[in-house]
């Protein structure tokens, strides 16, 4: 599993470039950025993050476990303020999908 160690070492470096920089963007952002670059330059082969990548994308159902506890704890939160949620959601959908269509109306035109 060297794919792992790779993988973990940038979400540290990512983790230490946030708290260096008070934060701005999260670690986790910033370590992928930092190995989408390592990536795109070749000075990570993508062969030693295969099998990594593959185990962590076959188990993804286990991440979202601690946000459904999360969820589930915070129910009163969530009934209280249901109606903004559902704003949020629709128009972040509708924004989403206008963006999207617009942007490939433009590379078909190209």
């Amino acid at each position: 599993m060297f794919g792992l160690l790779i993988i973990l070492c940038f979400y540290l470096s990512g983790q230490a470039i946030a708290r260096i920089t008070g934060d701005f963007l999260p670690g986790s952002i910033i370590g992928m950025i930092l190995l989408f670059i390592a990536l795109s330059i070749r000075l990570v082969k993508p062969h030693y993050l295969r099998q990594s990548v593959r185990f962590l994308m076959n188990n993804m159902i286990l991440f979202f476990i601690p946000v459904g506890v999360g969820l589930m704890n915070s129910y009163d939160l969530v009934l209280d303020n249901i109606a903004s949620i559902a704003a949020a959601s629709l128009i972040s959908t509708v924004l989403v999908i206008v963006v999207v269509g617009r942007i490939a109306q433009k590379m078909e035109k190209k």
